[in-house]
């Protein structure tokens, strides 16, 4: 185990929290295309699995060199939007996580003056950096500015600058999602325009092989059944994902305003 780890901790160092699970998910496509490989090898076209494997594999493609198939290559862009969908989740987690930390207090009284604050911002320090940690961040940001100005008004002009800032580096997060979304579709619309080239070249070359024909034709139509699909569920991932990760964004600007913005006071308690 300790092996393990010594070889995993330098490989995460290098490709980073977001980049090991889409990685991992890579690696993990390539050996279930191999499983289903093995498990779909029977060529007979009599047998239960044999449309099964042409659908899914392209088993005995027509068209591309086997394992180099148009449905193999949506699988990988599939499987690495996974990856990187569940990298987010993983974010979006421990960024709901700092809200049950108790960072500020909730009572129904308690007043906060400058001197009270530093405190607050030792609990929140190291929690944080330049792209996660939403709510130690939105602390930090609004104790040092009303530390500086003693302002409640420039203060909550920080909240909602960072809030936006935020929620804009959110967004930018799932721009490799939102391409892949659209890269495997148009995967599929290739596989198909290959397929119903080589229809045409079949039918022009004569007297048409039927068999060979029907091959062709199924290639064009079963890439773009798969290419949807897949499409279609990383979306829906995706708008999970994100809607998850915007929450915590949202939920991170209440918990500030309410428990710090709204408890700060310039003056000085009688």
């Amino acid at each position: 185990m300790a092996m393990l780890q010594g070889v995993v901790a330098p490989l995460q160092k290098r490709l980073g929290d977001g980049a090991t699970p889409v990685a991992i998910a890579g690696l993990a496509c390539i050996a279930a295309i191999l499983v289903l490989t093995l498990i779909f090898r029977n060529s007979d076209p009599a047998s239960s699995g044999y449309r099964i494997g042409v659908l899914v594999l392209d088993r005995w493609s027509s068209i591309f060199p086997y394992p180099f198939t148009i449905q193999n290559l949506e699988h990988l862009m599939f499987a690495l939007g996974l990856g990187g969908l569940w990298a987010r989740q993983q974010t979006g987690k421990r960024e709901l996580a700092f809200i049950e930390m108790g960072f500020l207090p909730e009572d129904a009284h308690t007043v906060l003056q400058a001197e009270d604050l530093g405190p607050i911002r030792r609990s929140v320090s190291g929690r944080f950096d330049g792209e996660n940690g939403f709510l130690p961040s939105l602390i930090d940001l609004c104790v040092l500015q009303f530390q500086a100005s003693r302002s409640v008004d420039q203060t909550v002009s920080v909240l909602n600058s960072s809030l936006e800032l935020i929620a804009h580096r959110v967004d930018l997060r799932y721009q490799m999602s939102r391409y892949l979304v659209w890269l495997i579709p148009t995967i599929g619309f290739i596989g198909t325009v290959a397929g119903i080239a080589a229809t045409l070249g079949v039918v022009s070359g004569g007297e048409p092989d039927l068999g060979k024909l029907a091959a062709t034709l199924t290639v064009a139509f079963d890439t773009t059944i798969v290419a949807l699909i897949e499409s279609a569920l990383l979306v829906l991932a995706m708008n999970l994902v994100q809607a998850r990760e915007e929450r915590a964004v949202n939920l991170a600007g209440q918990y500030a305003l309410r428990n710090l913005i709204n408890r700060l006071y310039s003056g000085r308690v009688e």
